[in-house]
């Protein structure tokens, strides 16, 4: 009986140990760590109802870093546009549809799936969206950011 109680007293301190280190480990120093579950994350409509925006850290449209969730809804693009600077994304989810050039032209387009990495350089054209299923990307780039719109050209 002796022994059963010493190995049970083992076996409590290290079950004590190991949930005092799991509490421990839990607590993040808000100064040195920021997060947001998927369940945090606020998502706005843009005006046009094409797509999401979640603005992560920063500000688009001010100086200095930013990063942006966008959730292109199924069937959405934008049309011919180029931005400032460079721009730089990860698609999270989907396949992230991608064309360049002043002609607007969704089937001139090159899937790009989750997991892929690009860059929008600064200054080029290009058009983006999702065609059967959302995609969601995350961009990072240095703001201000503007974006310059080209004419409506359609394909014909």
């Amino acid at each position: 009986m002796k022994g059963f109680l010493m190995h049970y007293k083992k076996l409590l301190a290290m079950l004590l140990m190991v949930f005092s280190y799991s509490a421990a480990a839990a607590e993040l120093n808000p100064l040195s760590v920021e997060f947001k579950t998927p369940q945090e994350i606020k998502w706005v409509r843009n005006a046009a109802g094409t797509n999401e925006q979640a603005i992560l850290f920063g500000d688009p449209a001010k100086p200095g870093p930013y990063v942006v969730r966008i959730k292109w809804l199924p069937g959405n693009f934008s049309k011919p546009h180029f931005h400032n600077e460079d721009r730089f994304f990860v698609v999270i989810s989907g396949i992230w549809w991608v064309g360049t050039g002043k002609t607007f032209d969704k089937e001139q387009t090159v899937p790009v799936p989750a997991g892929s990495y690009v860059i929008h350089k600064g200054g080029q054209v290009h058009f983006d969206g999702a065609k059967s299923e959302e995609a969601i990307i995350q961009v990072t780039g240095i703001g201000p950011v503007k974006t310059e719109q080209l004419a409506d050209q359609a394909a014909k």
